[in-house]
């Protein structure tokens, strides 16, 4: 099979060759992952979420510059926005629009407790009316060439009453001109434990076949990502926790959407040089001297394609400098030799969908 079995994706205006795009993370999806993303294939990414007032009060400064950064080569990005008040969110959804960013994306699906405390994120799949207030005022605050797409999850709960609510809140974004949603298989109450429920997804694409879903959730690698296009008839996916340190992913499901094998892992030359070029970026736009501080995290699952990830690991934890993480680079990366893929047998599985042969 060649590559033109691989289907677009069309989210409003915008076409992506691949159906797997960069989701937005808190704390990880900054420029320089989502720079590095692109550059390995990633045909679309998602800025972590910002909160509407935070936005409308951003200054043109150094240290908080990178917030709103979007260069030639990010096209198409997209920025995502969470909040509570409906009032707030036209005036910071124009203000990314205006930094450069493609699409405005909007988050109903957070569970962190601050979030949820605040009435922001997943709470608003409670309160379908303030929820579509939101995206109607975001639609219309935008240019219509600039998509707006929205984050959420199946429900509050799993509930007969949280169902309800998010097939009105579907039904009324897809009324008000929402051009993609993502829907997220696990419920809010869930957080991040337990299987994401790939049913409901299903379940999604059967009532609204003839508009844009993307799925999220147990997308730990490729083949997890590939497994739910097929499965479940979403027309894409958002590969989240599983690009964190493998920017590879991308790559690697184009490869497998084309009916190819897996490619080898990345040796790790390769490994290093991806390493170092994610350092660079984070150095450019983090305060002088702390790179080290996002980008140790980053080491962490980086180290999982090493074949003594634990022990670079250890070391990655150890690093209290810009100078002891690139001292962790050379000590581990130095000599080159094939890569492995990560194991990791503990993770959990997603849940069988109507149809699928176990």
């Amino acid at each position: 099979m060649g590559q033109s079995m691989i289907s677009p994706l069309q989210i409003g205006s915008v076409t992506l060759r691949l159906p797997v795009v960069q989701a937005a993370l808190s704390g990880y999806s900054d420029w320089p992952m989502r720079s590095i993303a692109k550059q390995l294939g990633a045909p679309y990414t998602i800025c972590e979420v910002m909160l509407e007032h935070f936005v409308t009060s951003l200054r043109d400064r150094v240290r908080t510059r990178r917030f709103l950064m979007v260069t030639d080569d990010d096209h198409p990005a997209g920025a995502q926005l969470m909040g509570a008040d409906p009032v707030e969110f036209p005036a910071a959804a124009r203000r990314l629009v205006e930094a450069g960013f493609d699409v405005i994306d909007i988050n109903f699906g957070c569970p962190v407790k601050k979030a949820m405390g605040r009435c922001r994120g997943g709470f608003h799949l409670g309160q379908p009316a303030v929820a579509m207030e939101i995206v109607r005022r975001v639609r219309d605050a935008v240019p219509v060439h600039i998509p707006v797409t929205l984050k959420m999850r199946r429900g509050l709960n799993d509930s007969d009453a949280s169902r309800e609510n998010v097939f009105e809140i579907l039904e009324g974004a897809f009324s008000c001109g929402v051009a993609a949603v993502t829907v997220h298989g696990r419920t809010v109450e869930q957080g991040y434990d337990g299987p994401s429920n790939w049913t409901f997804l299903k379940e999604v694409c059967s009532e609204w076949p003839d508009r844009t879903i993307l799925g999220s959730g147990d997308l730990f690698c490729a083949e997890d990502c590939v497994h739910m296009i097929h499965e479940t008839g979403v027309h894409g996916v958002t590969a989240a926790r599983g690009a964190i340190g493998n920017p590879w992913i991308f790559e690697q499901c184009r490869e497998l959407l084309a009916g190819r094998p897996l490619p080898p892992p990345p040796t790790v030359h390769e490994q290093r040089d991806v390493m170092l070029q994610h350092f660079d970026f984070t150095d450019q736009v983090y305060a002088t001297g702390r790179a080290y501080c996002q980008m140790r995290k980053f080491g962490l699952r980086y180290a999982d394609w090493h074949h003594d990830g634990g022990r670079v690991r250890t070391d990655f934890l150890k690093a209290g400098s810009n100078a002891d993480w690139l001292a962790v680079v050379d000590k581990w990366y130095r000599t080159d030799q094939t890569g492995k893929y990560p194991e990791d047998p503990g993770r959990p599985k997603p849940p069988a969908v109507a149809g699928r042969a176990e």
